[in-house]
C-alpha cells in the first residue's frame, strides 16, 4: 500500500511540476504573457508543496521494506534533496522574478536550471526502478 501511495504521489505531484517548470522558460522567451506564466508558476508552487508527500511516503516505504541503508536509496534521497533545493531556491524565485520583470536572458538561465532539476528527477526514477542490488533481479 505504501509503495502504491508513494508512486501515485510522485506521478500526481512531481509530474505537473516538471512539465510546468519546463514550459515556463520557453513561454517567457516567446511570449511573456503574464497570465499563462502566473498559472505555470502557481502549478509549480502548489504541486511542489504536494510533492513533500513523495519523500515522506518513500521513506515510510523504504523503512517497511528494510532498505533505508541501501546505497541506491541514499543516492535517491540525496538527488531528491538537491532537486528540492533547486526548485525552492532557484526555479520558483526566478519564476516569481520573471512575473515582475519578464527577461528573455533570464529565461535561458531558468531553462538550464529547470533542465538540471528534471534530469535529477529522471535519475531518481531510474534508481527507483533499477534498485541496484535489489532482490528482484533488476
Amino acid at each position: 500500500m505504501l509503495l502504491s501511495l508513494h508512486v501515485l504521489a510522485a506521478i500526481v505531484a512531481i509530474g505537473p511540476v516538471t512539465v510546468a517548470a519546463s514550459m515556463f522558460p520557453g513561454l517567457l522567451k516567446r511570449d511573456p504573457d503574464r497570465t499563462v506564466l502566473r498559472v505555470l508558476h502557481r502549478i509549480c508552487r502548489v504541486y511542489a508543496a504536494l510533492g513533500l508527500l513523495v519523500p515522506v511516503l518513500g521513506l515510510a516505504t523504504a523503512s517497511a521494506l528494510g532498505v533505508l541503508t541501501d546505497a541506491w536509496l541514499l543516492v535517491s534521497v540525496a538527488l531528491t534533496g538537491v532537486a528540492a533545493v533547486l526548485l525552492v531556491g532557484v526555479v520558483l524565485p526566478r519564476q516569481a522574478a520573471a512575473l515582475v520583470t519578464p527577461d528573455r536572458n533570464a529565461a535561458r538561465r531558468l531553462g538550464m536550471v529547470t533542465g538540471v532539476f528534471n534530469v535529477l528527477w529522471a535519475a531518481v526514477v531510474v534508481l527507483m526502478i533499477v534498485r541496484p542490488g535489489s532482490t528482484t533481479g533488476a
